[in-house]
């Protein structure tokens, strides 16, 4: 070997060394985050049993994603308010309806959970499509979401706007009067029985808890919500004006609080939570799917879906504070 040569070789020995030093250091840090990650989430499923605590974690930078249960269905509640707004948005880039078009509502349309219900007046009140939108999605209202759903021409059709853009495993059968028919415990019939005894009443209203746990509608494992996410930060669900809007109203939403309480300043959040009625110390579901955003532009998502606890509302909270906190701890 040339003295030239030699020389060459002892110049790029310690540049060759930095870089497989910095691949190695780098292999080493996902691999860490990949292990402890995981490990972190199977141990908040575990802390929950034998409720069900269903997550799935997504890195948009990387596509690297974690979970617990995440191909497992569960139920949705109000968090079937994003594929809705999702279908009425791409009607509206199709210009088959429009933002400021006017929908009727009625009384005998007004239901539970819904600031509409609130403050209606009269027999009959009009509120623009952008309007319900806001209600629906901002302030998680019922009543908006039916009017929303009944205006696509039912849930099935949110169903197949989710299939034309690739997002499987997540359903929407029923509206909200739908879902709270379901927890009436009334099954085929539409009203109480007559003189229905207090204990009765709340056998039967257990027995809709049970009813709605059992039931495959309206469903969305977490795999499917973090993919719907995915397609709406990424542009993939609607036109850059309407993926705007969507995102815009799932940060104005910032109540209840439930991964956001867990969150490091500067890290933004739009989610979309839902939550069931608790019953004999039982909450159905409890719920939250968002998409986090740190400073430098990282990117995560969420989706996190609790059924069947009997935790307080309080232990429900913190543990899903704790998931959003032990996420952000491994994503600087």
């Amino acid at each position: 070997m040339s003295l030239a040569n030699k020389w060459t070789n002892l110049t790029l020995m310690p540049l060759s060394l930095a870089v497989l030093m910095f691949c190695l250091s780098f292999s080493a840090n996902a691999t860490s985050r990949t292990l402890g990650l995981q490990g972190e989430l199977e141990a908040l499923a575990k802390r929950v049993r034998p409720a069900i605590f269903a997550i799935e974690v997504l890195d948009t930078k990387s596509g690297e994603s974690w979970g617990v249960n995440d191909d497992r269905p569960q139920p949705m509640m109000s968090v079937f308010k994003v594929p809705v707004a999702a279908a009425v948005l791409a009607r509206i880039d199709n210009g088959e309806i429009s933002l400021d078009q006017s929908v009727s509502i009625t009384r005998k349309d007004l239901r539970g959970a819904s600031r509409i219900a609130r403050t209606f007046r009269g027999d009959n009140m009009s509120f623009t499509v952008w309007q319900l939108l806001e209600g629906m999605v901002s302030y998680s209202d019922n009543t908006a979401a039916d009017r929303l759903v009944a205006l696509l021409g039912g849930p099935q059709a949110v169903t197949r706007f989710l299939r034309s853009k690739g997002v499987e495993d997540m359903r929407v059968d029923l509206d909200e009067g739908g879902v709270a028919h379901i927890f009436s415990g009334l099954g085929s019939a539409h009203e109480p029985p007559k003189r229905e005894t207090e204990k009765a009443r709340q056998a039967r209203l257990m027995k809709g808890v049970r009813d709605f746990l059992d039931d495959p509608r309206n469903r969305s494992t977490p795999k499917a919500a973090a993919e719907l996410l995915r397609k709406l930060w990424e542009g993939k669900l609607l036109s850059p004006a309407s993926t705007k809007r969507l995102l815009a109203l799932m940060y104005g939403q910032t109540k209840p609080v439930r991964l956001r309480a867990g969150l490091p300043e500067g890290v933004r959040l739009a989610d979309k939570t839902g939550s069931s009625v608790t019953r004999g110390g039982v909450t159905a579901a409890f719920n939250d799917i968002g998409i986090l955003t740190w400073p430098n532009g990282r990117t995560v998502i969420i989706a996190a879906f609790l059924s069947g606890s009997h935790a307080s509302r309080e232990e429900r909270t913190k543990l899903f504070a704790d998931l959003a906190r032990t996420v952000a701890s491994r994503f600087p």
